[in-house]
Formats: structure tokens, sequence, C-alpha cells
């Protein structure tokens, strides 16, 4: 029992911290407008991660091209994993780094917006990825956790967790996400 309150309370603790983090909110608020901003100009978002954050971002695309709370049209949000055949002849061919950059140098534009997600801010494939979608003129989002690792440089917004305990991280990217959704949903259908 004590093990199950004393995890909910640190991922409460973590929530509570983001709160008080007046720059990481204002973070979370720009990255909304920008999601806002490209759906209202045809841009498509795209997202990338590894393990638990390649969940999310899936999750998060299906939110976003699917449906959130409201009956819609689908907004265009892809999470570059999805293609297993694709995943897995280019991690054998090239390497497993180039899995997203190439995705993205293929379906991406000037104006669209990557969001890779990293706990620790540190995956080679997410950030050659953003690297690519930078030399694009896309808009890339970083979620991290606490040090925002490689990632804090080189990406336009960051949003990263204050934490750098990883299922906690995981919990409040997908918080995060769902707030990004939400917001996105009323603003462009009401």
């Amino acid at each position: 029992m004590e093990k199950i309150i004393s995890a909910i309370n640190d991922s409460i603790n973590v929530k509570r911290q983001i709160i008080e983090d007046k720059i990481l909110l204002k973070s979370i608020l720009k990255v909304t407008k920008e999601v806002i901003n490209a759906f209202r100009n045809d841009r498509k978002v795209f997202f990338c991660g590894n393990g638990g954050s390649a969940a999310d971002a899936q999750h998060l695309a299906a939110e976003l091209s699917g449906r959130f709370y409201c009956d819609r049209d689908p907004l265009f949000a892809e999470a570059l994993h999805v293609n297993t055949s694709y995943l897995t002849a280019v991690a054998n061919d090239y390497s497993y780094d180039e899995v997203f950059s190439r995705l993205v140098k293929a379906k991406g534009r000037k104006g669209d917006i990557l969001i890779g997600i990293s706990t620790s801010g540190n995956s080679k494939n997410v950030i050659k990825a953003i690297e690519v979608a930078n030399d694009i003129g896309m808009i890339t989002v970083g979620m991290t956790g606490k040090s925002g690792g490689k990632m804090k440089d080189i990406c336009k917004y960051l949003i990263n967790v204050p934490s750098n305990d990883t299922p906690r991280i995981q919990e409040s990217h997908i918080m995060i996400g769902h707030i990004i959704c939400e917001i996105v949903e009323k603003e462009l259908f009401g």
C-alpha cells in the first residue's frame, strides 16, 4: 500500500512543480499556439520517440488525427514510427539513428511541427530528426525531463518536465500532451 501511495504522491509533486514553473507553463502555451497556427495553415504535426515515448507519440498523434472531446474533422498528425517495414529497413540498411530523420526529410515541410519526445533529451535518433527539421524550417519542440539533455540547445521550444524519474516524466508528458490537444481542439472547432 505504501509503495502505491508513494508513487501517486511523487506524480502529484512533479505536476505541482509544473504548475509553479511559469516559464514551463509559457512554453506549453507557446507550443499550443504554434500547433493551432500550423493546423490553420494546412501544416502537419509529427511526433517521434522511443519505447514509452513512442507510445506517447502515437497516443498524442491519434488524439489529434482522430478526435479528443468532440466529433470533428481530422487533423494531420502522425507518429513517425508506426510503419514497421520502413523502420526495420532503415535501421538495418542505415542505422537506428536514421529512422526518424529520413522520414522528416521525406515528409516535413517548412512550417510543419516536429515534437520529439525523450525523457533524457539525448536520444540520438530524435536529435537527428530535430536537426533535419531545423534545416527544413520546421518548428521543433522537445519534450524531455529536467535537464533537457542535448535537445535543449537545438529545439525552438523545450517542455522539460522537472523530474529525473522516467515514469514520472512520461506521466507528465501525456498530461501536457492532452492539455495541448484539448486547447487545440477547442480553438479550432469550438
